[in-house]
């Protein structure tokens, strides 16, 4: 039995993502499937698919959504007209039966099986492919299948995937290459779940709010195996690398048993680590910090549901840049509580954190399952089952997102390490010329003043 995967974000900035979760989907089967992997950013046009999906004649196409806009109101796109393109194309050259999957498909399961011509569906975590190609093989009936959607499907129960897990990389695949001839970047995970109870955030619901630990020496193994594909950089995907400071210590200490030589970042939580953290993790590497820091105001941190307040930010910051580490700090603004005073207390922070590169995003977009969807609908801002797959972004009462976006483009006053919005515009002059003259990694350290 043949399954092709796709893989259909073709979001690349501020830098193209490779798409480990289908590993990990592709690792789940056993020897009795034949699997292949292709992405989208391969492609130039869709006909070059085509020419894959006749060639390879799969009974099955898993199509991973990871990407449901750009989550950018300065500069919004939505991608539903893209998958539809996307299944209709499929549909003419291929027969095979299409499931769905991926992070943005778990947010919005019952709207993508509605608006999209798919057969099957499988929310959270794709490791439960097996089990439904177990049951289609058998005639039973999939809908009790924790996770497995069909388009009848109203209610969804599934939990995190406690079962275990394998990473198939193929080093030698046409996507793998791709990554390797864009920036040399192939990604890592050490951990699935997060603790943490951030109002806006779909990871608890996609992964479940406990930690689920990959042993570290696991974890090395495979980022030695991505080291000796070829890979320039490993960036890793947890919500916050060091959601456990215990475990990501010991990676790193993994890292430099396993010879590991490339650098390597991920995203951080700004809260104040232990002694010499960074300068341990940076002797293991470590190169990029990227802190998902939002504000740098108390009430807004506290609005948030963030797990540190202003100083902490500070603290990690100033430690990290100690280490010798490039530094990310990405803000969220716009959010419940969010006036002219918190933005203005977050700026003017921003004015004191040195040798950086700033992310703004003024707007928070609202999901289901998170407690931001619950204020927004308390507020008014929307209503109990309106259909939120076209972006919808949570709106302060006390001030305007144009009113944000002028205050933070006057403060920034043409500084290049501000960026407002997801940089398409900025970035896109930038990082791709960069990754022409065979530069590595993320890249956006070039724009640090």
């Amino acid at each position: 039995m043949k399954i092709l995967f796709i893989s259909a974000n073709t979001l690349k900035m501020p830098y193209p993502v490779y798409p480990v979760g289908l590993d990990y989907v592709a690792g789940s089967l056993d020897s009795q499937y034949q699997s292949k992997i292709v992405d989208l950013n391969e492609f130039a046009t869709l006909t070059e698919l085509e020419e894959v999906i006749v060639e390879f004649t799969p009974d099955f196409i898993g199509i991973s959504i990871r990407n449901i806009d750009n989550t950018d109101t300065t500069n919004c796109r939505a991608f539903l007209e893209e998958y539809k393109n996307l299944v209709r194309q499929i549909r003419k050259k291929s027969t095979a039966r299409i499931i769905l999957g991926g992070s943005g498909f778990t947010i919005f399961p019952i709207e993508f099986m509605q608006a999209l011509d798919a057969d099957y569906g499988i929310v959270g975590e794709g490791e439960r492919l097996p089990l439904l190609l177990q049951a289609l093989e058998k005639k039973t009936d999939v809908r009790n299948l924790p996770g497995v959607v069909v388009k009848e499907t109203t209610d969804i129960v599934y939990g995190p995937y406690e079962c275990e897990t394998k990473r198939s990389f193929n080093p030698d695949s046409s996507h793998t290459k791709f990554y390797l001839s864009k920036g040399g970047m192939l990604n890592l995970q050490t951990k699935r779940g997060c603790p943490f109870h951030c109002v806006y955030c779909t990871y608890p619901h996609i992964e479940g709010s406990k930690m689920r630990f990959f042993p570290p020496p696991e974890i090395a193994q495979k980022a030695r195996e991505l080291q000796d594909a070829g890979a320039k950089y490993i960036f890793i995907t947890d919500s916050a690398f060091n959601a456990s400071y215990e475990h990501s210590i010991d990676v790193a200490k993994a890292f430099i048993d396993s010879g590991i030589s490339i650098p390597w970042g991920g995203f951080f939580a700004p809260t104040t680590p232990p002694p010499d953290y960074f300068r341990l993790l940076a002797d293991a590497g470590l190169s990029h910090v990227e802190f998902g820091t939002e504000s740098l105001s108390d009430k807004m941190l506290a609005s948030l549901q963030k797990p540190f307040v202003a100083k902490n930010v500070f603290t990690a910051h100033s430690i990290a840049l100690q280490a010798g580490l490039n530094i990310a700090h990405y803000f969220l603004l716009g959010g419940p509580e969010e006036n002219r005073k918190t933005l203005s207390e977050t700026l003017n922070g921003v004015d004191k954190l040195e040798k950086s590169v700033f992310f703004f995003f003024c707007g928070i977009r609202i999901y289901p399952n998170t407690k931001l969807y619950e204020v927004a609908l308390r507020e008014g801002q929307i209503t109990k089952g309106q259909n939120l797959l076209q972006p919808v972004f949570y709106r302060s009462p006390h001030i305007t997102a144009q009113d944000i976006i002028q205050t933070v483009e006057e403060h920034a006053a043409s500084r290049f390490n501000w960026i407002v919005g997801s940089g398409e515009n900025k970035a896109t002059r930038i990082l791709p010329k960069l990754y022409d003259r065979g530069l590595t990694g993320p890249l956006w350290e070039h724009l640090i003043q």
